[in-house]
């Protein structure tokens, strides 16, 4: 059973992760600190409620990290805009999985930068181009050993397509983010030879709002995933309304047994847990 959550307030949407009963769980915009403490809390919550899932990952994101740059022209650097992802302080806002099973880092796309990126579409003469990384939080993949069997998860929380200017800075970084693990299952096919599971927070929706639309509808469409839960909506925000913006993207080759999107609950901020479950063949 395979989870996504977009964490806002995890603490307050324990109740729901312990209704899903993952195997596998996904959180984003969880903040990394030394020693995963806060992780381990969680996961100590989560066994008060008979929810043991005793495996850990998480690593320092690029979430405030600094660039040494002044990426938001105001005349100052050590911003949280002039992080290599927005962030008041180091490790803001990262990613962790937890899992009934064991966890290996299969490979780390985090520190892939614009410059390294040949179908990017952030403009090549950009200042922060060779410095600023693609990924605003973390790209890992991630390989889960189920007894002889092994399925690698290729995870992202991708930056809001809004918040810039008309440069369309943000959109245009978004769109490099959602379709980065496309590019590296097309460039380094060996490296994922066990089935894949694309999961995460593109924070853009395939048809509604703002961002480049096209992205995830690349995503949706790739020849090696299948989408189970097709435009049904996992956020719901006062100004926008409801768009669907996690996804849990199962390798074509793994047998979908259900998945749902789960009821709003509503001290857990406005992200829905998104949750599939496969078998391994």
């Amino acid at each position: 059973m395979l989870r996504e959550l977009v964490g806002d307030e995890p603490v307050a949407g324990i109740e729901t992760i312990v209704q899903a009963q993952p195997d596998i769980l996904h959180l984003t915009n969880i903040d990394f600190d030394a020693g995963l403490v806060t992780l381990k809390a969680l996961q100590m919550q989560l066994a008060d409620r008979g929810l043991s899932l005793d495996h850990s990952f998480a690593r320092k994101p690029n979430t405030g990290m600094s660039t040494g740059l002044d990426i938001d022209g105001d005349g100052r650097r050590g911003g949280p805009r002039d992080a290599q992802g927005f962030g008041y302080f180091s490790g803001q806002g990262g990613q962790a999985l937890l899992s009934r099973f064991p966890l290996e880092l299969t490979a780390d796309k985090s520190d892939v930068t614009w410059s390294d990126l040949s179908h990017s579409l952030i403009a090549p003469d950009d200042p922060a181009g060779k410095v600023q990384r693609v990924s605003s939080s973390a790209h890992w993949a991630v390989t889960v050993k189920v007894n002889e069997r092994a399925v690698t998860l290729l995870t992202l929380a991708a930056t809001p397509p809004v918040f810039d200017g008309p440069e369309d800075r943000n959109g245009r970084r978004n769109h490099d983010e959602v379709l980065l693990w496309t590019y590296s299952l097309a460039q380094e096919p060996g490296l994922y030879k066990a089935p894949v599971v694309l999961i995460g927070n593109f924070n853009l929706d395939p048809i509604r709002g703002e961002g480049i639309h096209a992205a995830a509808k690349q995503v949706l469409s790739h020849p090696r995933l299948q989408d189970p839960l097709p435009d049904l909506p996992t956020v719901e925000w006062e100004r926008v309304g409801e768009m669907r913006v996690s996804y849990v993207l199962p390798d074509k080759v793994l047998d979908v047994v259900d998945a749902k999107v789960m009821p709003l609950e509503p001290t857990a901020g406005p992200h829905r847990l998104v949750w599939v479950d496969v078998t391994l063949n």
